[in-house]
């Protein structure tokens, strides 16, 4: 998310939890043998039941982000496994601190090497980043002007690494709330609403992977929860497109010069937006929806 300050990107992330679905039994342990093995289970907690949302503040480590010490312990993508990992002021964490976390956003684990051996940890995580698009804050913004420099804007905006954003599958814009809408009495769509249509969505996937892996001849459980989990040969299964869809993708990334790992990212995102629509198939306004979310360039 990327807003002037105040704009409410922090109160928006803060809320995710309110809408993520109930975690499994199965999910539940494993986040809970990561508390275990870092000594962070909550006295009187022998199961966690909800989703961890973790909030780091830009001045940690790259081992206390990914693990490490010379006994290696989880850091703190392990601790937000099946839950949310908040990283506000993107750009202030140091530039080795964000890139360690290429390899685990890909991989879903982190393994941390030492010379008594190496350990793998959980990571599959929900990344939600949070920026101003300068040091002063109101680049673009239509009200409060600007008072960088315009070289000062890029260089702020190159701390993050394109791999890095190619990484991101949803960018958005947050501007700044008129006084109309925070003086209203009116009352959006509530937490509890916007849950259901997330559970149901989740229920899809699961019936579709349990499906594809009472399918499957292998004896071994599939490691597919969710659509985010699909790899090349599910993605190829279920995020077939119509001729329409297929031609505007196609013209997208010409035109956009897209990465591979963008394209199955775009068609993983499509799959998602259509579920939660109720749709059995990827319709063109679900893609041109996900590939709207691609990265925009920041500077005019």
């Amino acid at each position: 998310m990327v807003g002037s300050p105040g704009a409410g990107k922090t109160l928006l992330a803060r809320a995710i939890p309110g809408i993520l679905p109930e975690m499994s039994i199965d999910e539940s342990l494993d986040v809970t043998r990561i508390y275990s093995v870092a000594d962070a289970l909550p006295p009187g907690t022998p199961l966690i039941r909800h989703r961890p949302f973790r909030a780091p503040h830009h001045t940690i480590s790259h081992a206390g982000l990914v693990g490490g010490g010379n006994w290696p312990h989880p850091g703190e993508i392990s601790l937000a496994h099946r839950g949310v990992l908040f990283l506000d002021e993107f750009p202030e964490f140091g530039t080795r601190v964000l890139e360690v976390m290429r390899q685990p956003m890909e991989d879903k684990v982190v393994t941390i090497s030492r010379a008594q051996g190496s350990l793998t940890f959980p990571a599959n995580f929900q990344l939600i980043a949070a920026m101003n698009p300068c040091p002063c804050g109101y680049y673009g913004d239509s009200q409060k002007p600007c008072t960088c420099a315009h070289s000062t804007v890029t260089k702020y905006q190159k701390r993050i690494s394109g791999p890095l954003l190619d990484r991101i599958d949803i960018h958005i814009e947050v501007p700044r709330v008129d006084f109309e809408k925070l003086s209203s009495d009116r009352l959006g769509e509530s937490s509890a609403a916007i849950r259901a249509r997330v559970e149901a969505a989740r229920l899809r996937q699961r019936e579709r992977f349990e499906s594809e892996r009472a399918a499957s001849r292998h004896d071994a459980p599939l490691q597919i929860v969710c659509n985010a989990d699909m790899r090349v040969a599910e993605i190829r299964k279920f995020c077939k497109l119509d001729e329409t869809g297929d031609s505007l993708i196609r013209a997208v990334m010409s035109q956009m010069n897209l990465s591979a790992r963008a394209y199955r990212r775009i068609l993983k995102l499509a799959r998602t937006i259509a579920d939660l629509a109720g749709s059995e198939t990827i319709q063109p306004p679900h893609l041109a929806e996900a590939l709207q979310y691609r990265p925009k360039v920041m500077l005019g």
